[in-house]
């Protein structure tokens, strides 16, 4: 991997600026902290034209490697790391096989090459922290054996602070980074154990990137789909499939569609249980077939497009109202679907909300306590009231799960429909059926 598949203009302008800066090597060698065999190495490439230094890497290449590693390691102004992380990369960009004259530095001295870049990680320097996550990430991905974890936690540490900071360079690195690394099992599994990264890419998608951006944040969401575990769990953690059905049909860029259709058929190949009733809810399968409509250059995303309309329409054609009233509530994305309006629906399956410990209810009762979307509160707070109405011994259910506390501050909410669904579920819940009197 070429040091040029990570990179950005913040690191291309601060890099030339400082190859043009003196550093004080005599002043180094005079105080002890260098060497003069050392002192003599670092002078014939400092400050040079690039072909000299070229044609000295051609002959030394791997004693310069060793020496700019071990002066990273001992020598602590920034400015001085800053010059040496520049010559580390401008050694390894267009030479991907120079990769292992530092990564054998290890065979010298074991804390090589990942102890020092490690260490700077956590410099107060912005391009010093930039420009050792930009070489970490292609020493790392090029390892032959799994990385340590003692070596990918601190890295990837650093881009989930990287994503987390209003910084646009910062959060462009951090996701190149990931682009690279995640092609590992390890590292994916290590990314996803790691919430705020995924975290950190999908509020990226969240709040309209550019085009480049959400193919290689998709990029990333695609390569950690093809773990079991992610399949499974994604949906459910961050609520993904929606927001990824709405950066597709925004999307004016031909990769874009296809790196979110192809992390789509991962899910489904993968964990159809898991992912499949919130597609149908987030409209995929419309969305699929005017897709299939299209013209495409790339024959894999017709292939995928193909693969994602045959089963969702398998699985759209088996569901009853009940499956497609369970997939909504299970998205958490309630909206007026006419289920919920329908009283022969509720007459039919206003129990079934108590199946497995009262799953679909407790679901209700936590849409409305934690969401935030006026469209769910009422609506979540309208089935309350009908499956009060259709089943009265529900009342004193939903009274000890704490449903009616809930439904009663709505009452207040700010918004119109939400206090008048409110309230008509609270009358259901406190009035006493004349049967009962």
């Amino acid at each position: 991997m070429s040091i040029s598949l990570v990179s950005n203009s913040y690191l291309d302008e601060n890099s030339a600026k400082i190859r043009a800066k003196p550093v004080p090597w005599e002043g180094y060698q005079r105080a002890g902290l260098i060497t003069s065999e050392e002192l003599s190495l670092i002078k014939k490439v400092d400050r040079q034209p690039k072909s000299k230094i070229e044609s000295l890497l051609v002959s030394d290449g791997q004693t310069y490697a060793l020496l700019y590693l071990r002066l990273l390691k001992k020598l602590q102004r920034v400015d001085t790391q800053s010059f040496i992380l520049v010559l580390i990369a401008d050694a390894l960009t267009d030479h991907e096989e120079r990769i292992p004259w530092f990564t054998s530095a290890s065979q010298t001295d074991p804390e090589l090459p990942y102890g020092p870049l490690l260490r700077i990680l956590d410099s107060q320097d912005d391009f010093v922290q930039v420009k050792a996550t930009q070489i970490l990430t292609v020493l790392l991905s090029a390892e032959k054996s799994p990385i340590q974890p003692q070596q990918l936690n601190p890295f990837l540490n650093t881009l989930a602070m990287f994503l987390s900071v209003p910084s646009p360079h910062k959060r462009d690195i951090a996701v190149q980074c990931l682009e690279a690394i995640l092609s590992r099992p390890e590292c994916r599994q290590a990314v996803w154990a790691n919430s705020s990264l995924v975290g950190g890419l999908v509020d990226i998608l969240r709040h309209n990137p550019t085009p480049q951006m959400s193919y290689q944040v998709g990029f990333c969401l695609w390569l950690l789909t093809f773990e079991q575990e992610v399949a499974e769990q994604i949906q459910k953690r961050f609520d993904i499939i929606p927001l990824l059905v709405d950066v597709a049909q925004g999307a004016a860029k031909e990769k874009v569609i296809r790196v979110i259709v192809a992390t789509f058929r991962n899910l489904v190949s993968k964990a159809p249980q898991a992912n499949l009733p919130a597609m149908l809810v987030a409209q995929l399968l419309p969305f699929a077939k005017n897709l299939s409509g299209r013209k495409w250059t790339d024959e894999d995303i017709v292939e995928d497009i193909q693969y994602l309309r045959d089963e969702l329409s398998a699985r759209f054609e088996s569901l009853t109202t009940y499956d497609e009233y369970r997939s909504e509530l299970l998205s958490g994305h309630l909206s007026w679907t006419p289920v919920h309006e329908s009283d022969l629906f509720w007459k039919e399956n206003a129990t079934k909300l108590n199946d497995k410990d009262y799953e679909l209810l407790k679901i209700l009762i936590r849409l409305l306590s934690e969401s935030s979307d006026p469209t769910v509160l009422a609506v979540a707070a309208h089935d309350i009231g009908q499956y009060v109405k259709h089943y009265e011994r529900g009342k004193k259910i939903l009274t000890d799960l704490g449903g009616k506390t809930r439904v009663m501050e709505l009452m207040s909410h700010p918004d119109p429909d939400v206090r008048y669904q409110a309230l008509i579920s609270v009358q259901r819940l406190v009035s006493h059926p004349w049967a009962a009197v």
